[in-house]
């Protein structure tokens, strides 16, 4: 018996008890509002200070952007979905929301590697850190991260175009997901979720591990420096590794495990795609003295004054 694709779907979102969407939708909405105003100050401040000629801070304004970018390509669609409860998708907009999230994540963690390794030649390396990291490398390693990321997320989208969607079409999340997807459709999907697990779950693993064995290099170099320095570059690493750990362990415990619920994995993706860029912009700027610093030259009375 044959069936016809279907064309689009209804995200079951994050609730089932409608008392608590309109409540949660206000929630999401100053979330949404302080992700985008939060990163968008950094940005524009490293852009606007001389900070954005250390490699360090040229990396974190494009993790800034892409913080923007990845919870833009959710957090609209939830909060519309949970305010006036018009939750269905095309089957075209899904994927294309399934692209841009994996293509912005996928973006985000290899930019969080390069910032690992640019603080990594800063500590281990210094008297070759201005050869290593020119700012012709640092391009280089932005652009690495968005064509890996563009590949990752072509295989997702292709995984998906080639499958059957026959029926039903409720989708148990609240956003198009690959795992989610894999459960709709027609057709016996094992091994691509072996391959999906092998691909984004391994990969997001063995990136994690990379990051923690650098930072046990990078501490235990620091045992040989003075205090000042030591401190310094402690709160430095300090913030990134909070960063990586926020977004990385949420992000393991969606793609790494096979269950039949994806209950729980909504509340990881919630963790990635709106928890950890809320909290960003605060661990980059409460413990960094350079871009507290550079924010009160950018944003100050001044500025302000002189703009009107």
């Amino acid at each position: 018996m044959e069936y016809e694709n279907i064309t689009k779907f209804i995200l079951l979102g994050l609730f089932s008890n409608a008392d608590v969407k309109i409540p949660c939708s206000v929630i999401f909405s100053l979330c949404y509002l302080a992700i985008l105003s939060g990163n968008l100050a950094i940005l524009l401040t490293i852009r606007g200070s001389h900070l954005g000629e250390q490699p360090m801070y040229f990396f974190l304004s494009y993790l800034s952007f892409m913080d923007v970018c990845f919870t833009s390509t959710v957090a609209p669609k939830l909060i519309i979905d949970l305010l006036i409860q018009w939750n269905t998708i095309s089957f075209s907009g899904c994927v294309s929301q399934m692209f841009h999230a994996h293509f912005f994540g996928a973006t985000e963690i290899f930019i969080l590697v390069a910032m690992a390794y640019d603080r990594y030649v800063a500590i281990c390396r210094p008297l070759h850190y201005v050869v290593i990291m020119s700012r012709r490398s640092c391009y280089i390693l932005v652009m690495a991260s968005v064509i890996g990321a563009f590949i990752h997320s072509l295989m997702q989208v292709l995984i998906i175009v080639q499958l059957p969607f026959c029926g039903p079409n409720q989708i148990d999340h609240y956003f198009c997901d690959v795992f989610p997807l894999l459960k709709l459709a027609c057709t016996d999907t094992r091994l691509l979720k072996i391959i999906i697990v092998t691909t984004t779950g391994v990969l997001s693993i063995l990136t994690f591990v990379a990051l923690v064995i650098s930072y046990i290099i990078i501490l235990s170099t620091l045992r040989t420096r003075s205090s000042e320095g030591r401190r310094k570059a402690l709160s430095t690493c300090g913030s990134h590794i909070m960063v990586v750990l926020m977004f990385f362990l949420p992000l393991i415990f969606t793609y790494v495990p096979m269950a039949d619920s994806v209950s729980d994995d909504k509340v990881f993706a919630l963790l990635y795609t709106m928890i950890a860029p809320l909290f960003n912009p605060l661990i980059y700027t409460l413990r960094n003295t350079d871009m507290k610093n550079a924010m009160r030259k950018v944003w100050g009375p001044h500025k302000l004054s002189e703009g009107t």
